[in-house]
């Protein structure tokens, strides 16, 4: 899983458009493609990038094994010139993103794509695979950490994950959002990140009786010792015995690390408060009380609302497959053609639907920090020639409704180039962090957003702006293609 060549990993057409280009000669014109996404995923106010990890590993290891090129012959639709070309065949351009853990926004590229037409043709659909996934999954996190309001969250979603790759990079990914654990084991070998895990019901009742289990998990494991006390009864039978557990540890001088009860069905608030008093009576103040059960962030809400004594959150089923929105939207447009000048020409897709016409040229993005509170203000999306300084008055305005303006003063904000060089003549010239010091990141970009923008219903969108270049460019495009003058109506 750490090592593969996914070269395969595509569309049909993608391969049937690369040999066109090769037919047509025209597979070394160079092009620019940006991947993104239209609209905020869970209804919610930003985004989390992830998967540029695994992204970098498929570009290194693309190319046709000879494997991969007979089964293309038996498709019987590829010239002999065009398989032979790829026995060869590297990616040799550059791709420029966004650092995972990174917040995000609609219509901005998160990865960029500057190479020749065949090949960023070709990783289009492993591209978006990747990171509509990842992002996907690390947004999801996001939300449920900032439900939980600082209390310990495990990912638990392993079972339910939609195959192994789904279940072990969407956990990789549920950490980069703030998860801090995992129950996969295989994430933790392959990511080096925390993993967690109690005990089953099978274990309990596999015992004579509940006490014999708890009594015999907690010698095995005296330094994490969470007991699941719902098999039976859980506070007529599973809080009491594993009081009296605890007590016998204390009894014996067994200073536990971690140590606690999970609940795992049944009105959590209720159980969990109840379990709450008979612990703190029998003067186990510290003792975690940990939930499970088909959790999100909604539930975790509502829980903390009612005023549910639960310190520790795992969560499965919601988390790992994205439940309530299954995909991320994530789509990849060609921006540009390089001319026989040298210079980018810009390029726009027309659609009936506004929100997919598409931002033409060669392109980078701005992000722009009130200075007092290092919140965000705004994204600027511009043309990669264009440069923004601090000590410039700089003036936004919305594209859609470019009436509303606001005027930043210098010394009022700060700017910070959002994507980064990732390969530059096919060579990767960026390393990829530890996965914890990418969670980390990721927190602290989380308290650059607005709790206006953190908030799980009808949360205030941020502004993606665009420079009055990339405005104007837009513009002409949309005259030259439709024969009608935007720009005028605007001015008027």
């Amino acid at each position: 899983m750490d090592r593969q060549n996914l070269t395969l990993l595509t569309d049909l057409y993608e391969l049937t458009m690369m040999q066109g280009y090769f037919k047509n000669e025209t597979h070394n014109r160079k092009v620019v493609f940006d991947a993104f996404y239209r609209t905020n995923p869970f209804g919610g106010g930003y985004a989390v990038m992830a998967g540029l990890a695994q992204l970098i590993e498929y570009i290194r290891e693309l190319h046709f094994s000879a494997e991969d090129i007979r089964y293309l012959e038996t498709l019987g639709i590829f010239d002999e010139a065009f398989l032979d070309y790829l026995h060869n065949f590297r990616f040799t351009g550059d791709i420029y993103a966004i650092p995972e853990g990174t917040i995000i926004f609609p219509r901005e590229p998160l990865v960029k794509v500057v190479a020749p037409i065949m090949e960023a043709q070709l990783v289009e659909t492993a591209i978006l695979n990747i990171i509509n996934h990842q992002s996907l999954i690390a947004t999801k996190a996001a939300r449920v950490c900032y439900a939980a309001r600082g209390d310990s969250v495990a990912e638990f979603g392993l079972r339910r994950a939609q195959g192994p790759d789904a279940g072990t990079y969407g956990a990789r990914a549920a950490i980069i959002g703030g998860c801090a654990s995992t129950s996969n084991v295989l994430c933790g070998e392959l990511f080096d990140v925390p993993v967690t895990g109690t005990h089953a019901h099978s274990w309990i009742m596999s015992f004579p009786d509940e006490y014999t289990a708890f009594r015999e998990y907690a010698r095995l494991y005296p330094q994490a010792c969470i007991l699941l006390v719902d098999t039976y009864d859980t506070l007529e039978s599973g809080v009491p015995n594993a009081i009296r557990v605890f007590e016998e540890m204390r009894g014996e001088g067994i200073q536990s690390m971690r140590y606690g009860i999970r609940l795992d069905s049944g009105d959590l608030a209720y159980l969990s408060k109840e379990a709450r008093r008979m612990l703190d009576q029998a003067g186990f103040h510290d003792a975690i009380i940990s939930a499970s059960n088909d959790l999100d962030e909604h539930l975790i809400t509502s829980l903390k609302i009612q005023g549910a004594q639960i310190t520790s959150w795992g969560v499965g089923t919601h988390l790992i497959t994205a439940k309530d929105t299954p995909a991320f939207g994530g789509v990849y447009k060609m921006s540009a053609i390089l001319g026989d000048d040298g210079v980018f020409e810009p390029k726009i897709k027309l659609s009936e639907n506004t929100e997919k016409v598409t931002n033409p040229g060669n392109k980078k993005i701005y992000r722009i920090y009130e200075k007092e509170n290092h919140k965000i203000k705004a994204d600027l999306i511009c043309m990669e020639d264009e440069v923004f300084t601090e000590d410039k008055t700089l003036l936004l305005f919305d594209p859609s409704e470019p009436w509303k303006k606001t005027r930043m003063t210098p010394g009022s904000f700060t700017l910070r180039e959002l994507m980064i060089p990732v390969f530059t003549n096919g060579a990767c010239v960026y390393t990829s962090p530890r996965v914890m010091d990418i969670r980390d990141y990721c927190l602290s970009e989380q308290e650059t957003l607005w709790e206006e923008t953190r908030r799980l219903a009808n949360p205030h969108q941020v502004y993606v702006d665009l420079s009055r270049k990339l405005y104007d460019t837009k513009l002409r495009l949309l005259d030259e293609l439709t024969g009608i003058d935007f720009g005028e109506d605007i001015e008027s």
